[in-house]
């Protein structure tokens, strides 16, 4: 342990060192007297060592004090020999490669950055940074990319005193301002109005259409931002600025379905939704599923379980929506507990585990009991719906009982699990009493789940089978076309519908399911159509085939696990295809179409970008089950009044890892199409509601003007 003399004295030559760093003009022996508050006898000898050593030189000039070599060796040292930091080069030079702009890697220290390290652009425009050097943070776009990272709390706490912290107010809120008049610029000023909190809202309406170049209004507008330093209300003004910010920034918000998949918790994403200012959701068959559920549906209520139990889910379901699966995991052990269960073992996420033997036992049985129960039911809905046009797949009916096969199609397939001790094969579609009573409960349950008829009722007031916005044309699924590349034409209930009448009518429908009448026919057909949309061979939102669950669970043959997609999926790389889909909607062909569903496998080269640019896919699987599939975990598209860009996202692994590393707000992005001039409001859905307002007034000035409307005159009173 050196003693307090040494201790003083490095501590002192570290401080010269470091104020010299600050200037290459360097400084005299008075002014570094002066600077560091040392007496000049005492800091005459460090500087002779520092010189002497090499890390300072001396300027026989104009006496000055400067960095010398050994102080540029020890930090190129530490600049090229770490290899982290060599890594860190590599990827800086890959990122100016990408994006052609000056890359810089700073540290932030006490309300500045220190510039260790910068890649010039290639262009010509350069930067004014030196490594080396530091700027305060505030100043400068590395310093405020790292001060993002901050919370409120901790921004403040790097003020030292009230004074400055008044200054940080002050500043802060007239940035957020200026952030905030940009953003709003895109919008009319009576949508800003509405966008505005109660609480703040004429204050803040009053400061961002302040005119701060009106020097007779400075006092005006400093008062204002000073009261509400003065009063305490500077944080909760800059909560609200910043909320303000992105709820303008990010006006509306679209979701292209399959909110339920086979993620873990799809309740927290609903909730975060619910609380969005403007969002609308195209329905995909995982929701709707999900909502026949809700509804009391029995099909679609064993169509969700086994969904849950087959990814090891089903706490999500216990624990967020209080749904009751003590009844079901009693039958289950009584019929299927000594069974073997290896083919029904859940899927498991080793980030959720560790899973117990115990736990998978219990997943499994429940599994099994629920898909058979799932599959009586399927006969039953088929039985009733001749219309869907799915005879042939009710296949505990096609079992041979004696041989332990299965016919699907013309062929017979063994069994890969004999043990159907529930089924009858007199009667293979009937319930048993105990089946009859878990499911009734497992009804009960869900219908009286409040958190999940809040979610439910949710999706059907914000969603929709599809969606048209400012041009845009938004589905989750597919508009089903024959071979020929035609629109499909299906019978319901004695119509025939193809194209957009075929999705307006699956939309009707599926309301039925909920919200008819209680017993009623139309509530049956409604809630049995939502199981169709989950699995129907022309459902705009499954586009395949069949759900070969059956067949993936009992025949080991796979090519009879093969879902065969709509020829959609084939014609939507023909833009000619893809123009007469927007012209069946009503919309011209310079239009997009905006597609969910089906994964894009992009690490095997394929591009979401279909039918000459005039269809983009955006479903990439943000569900981790499909990150292995596609090498990405999702896109979203970005549309605004310039252009239209595709971000890809990179896999989510944690909230700790995205927050060190910054891996949730890593994304590629790719231009589709720039407008050759700025989309105004005017061009908007917003634009023709104004337009239509205006004719009217026209209208009622019209009115006026020939008699139609008498004048009505009246008094001007005070009271």
């Amino acid at each position: 342990m050196p003693s307090g003399d040494a201790h003083r004295s490095l501590a002192r030559a570290l401080d010269i060192l470091e104020l010299c760093s600050l200037n290459g003009s360097g400084y005299t022996l008075t002014q570094l007297s002066q600077h560091l508050g040392i007496a000049k006898g005492s800091i005459s000898p460090l500087l002779h060592t520092l010189r002497d050593r090499g890390y300072l030189t001396l300027d026989d000039q104009d006496h000055h004090y400067r960095i010398g070599r050994m102080a540029f060796r020890i930090g190129n040292t530490y600049l090229d020999e770490a290899s982290a930091l060599r890594e860190i080069y590599r990827l800086m030079h890959d990122i100016v490669s990408v994006c052609h702009e000056t890359c810089h890697l700073g540290s932030l220290k006490n309300g500045d950055v220190y510039y260790l390290k910068k890649v010039e652009t290639p262009l010509r425009s350069r930067t004014v940074t030196v490594e080396g050097r530091s700027l305060p943070a505030y100043a400068t776009g590395v310093g405020k990319a790292l001060l993002a990272d901050y919370q409120l709390p901790q921004l403040k706490a790097r003020c030292a005193s009230e004074e400055a912290l008044d200054q940080w107010y002050t500043e802060t809120l007239l940035r957020l301002i200026d952030i905030c008049r940009l953003v709003s610029s895109k919008h009319t000023r009576e949508h800003v109005r509405s966008c505005l909190p109660a609480s703040c809202g004429y204050i803040l309406d009053e400061l961002l259409h302040a005119h701060f170049e009106d020097h007779d209004k400075d006092l005006y507008y400093g008062q204002i931002v000073g009261s509400i330093i003065e009063n305490g209300r500077a944080d909760r003004f800059i909560v609200r600025l910043c909320e303000l910010i992105k709820h303008l920034a990010v006006d509306k918000l679209h979701i292209v379905g399959d909110l339920f998949d086979r993620g873990p918790r799809p309740d927290i994403i609903l909730d975060l939704l619910m609380r969005h200012h403007n969002v609308d959701i195209q329905w995909g068959n995982h929701d709707v599923v999900w909502m026949g559920a809700a509804a009391g549906s029995p099909i679609c209520i064993c169509t969700v379980l086994k969904t849950t139990l087959a990814y090891h889910n089903h706490g999500m379901l216990e624990d967020c929506y209080g749904i009751n699966l003590r009844h079901l995991q009693r039958m289950a052990e009584q019929f299927y507990g000594e069974d073997d269960l290896s083919i029904w073992m859940p899927h498991t996420d080793a980030a959720r585990g560790p899973y117990t033997e115990g736990m998978l036992h219990r997943c499994a049985v429940m599994h099994k009991a629920i898909s058979i129960l799932m599959f009586k039911l399927e006969c039953q809905v088929i039985d009733r719906n001749p219309d869907f046009q799915m005879q042939g797949r009710d296949y505990l009916r096609r079992i041979d009982w004696s041989k332990h096969t299965v016919r699907i199609g013309e062929k017979e397939y063994p069994l890969r699990d004999t043990s159907f001790p529930t089924v009858d094969p007199a009667a293979p579609a009937a319930l048993n009493p105990d089946e009859q009573l878990v499911l009734t409960k497992l009804v009960q349950s869900f219908r009286q789940s409040e958190k999940m008829q809040q979610h439910v009722e949710f999706l059907y007031a914000k969603g929709s089978v599809y969606h048209i916005e400012n041009g845009n044309l938004l589905y989750h699924g597919a508009v089903p076309m024959t071979s020929r590349g035609t629109f499909a034409t299906e019978r319901f209930e004695g119509r025939l519908y193809s194209g957009r009448a075929l999705m307006d009518y699956c939309d009707a429908r599926a309301r039925r399911g909920y919200y008819a009448p209680e017993g009623s026919a139309a509530r049956q057909s409604g809630q049995d159509f939502l199981w169709y949309l989950w699995c129907g061979k022309l459902s705009p939102l499954f586009g395949r085939s069949a759900m070969t669950t059956f067949e993936r669970l009992y025949v080991a043959d796979s090519s009879t696990h093969t879902e065969v997609k709509d020829p959609y999926y084939t014609w939507y790389n023909d833009e000619a295809v893809c123009r007469r889909i927007l012209a069946e909607f009503g919309l011209p062909g310079s239009s997009h179409i905006v597609n969910g569903h089906v994964p894009v496998r992009e690490k095997n080269g394929e591009s979401p970008i279909k039918g000459g640019g005039r269809l983009v896919v955006i479903d990439g699987g943000f569900c981790r089950a499909y990150h292995e599939k596609t090498g990405i975990a999702g896109y979203t598209l970005v549309y605004s009044s310039r252009t239209m860009s595709l971000r890809t996202h990179q896999p989510f692994e944690s909230a700790e890892k995205a927050v060190k590393e910054n891996l949730d707000i890593i994304s590629q992005k790719n231009i589709l199409e720039t407008e050759n001039h700025r989309i105004l409001v005017e061009d908007t859905d917003e634009g023709e509601v104004l337009r239509e307002r205006v004719h009217d007034l026209k209208q009622l000035v019209t009115a006026y003007q020939l008699g139609w409307i008498t004048e009505a005159r009246c008094e001007d009173h005070i009271w």
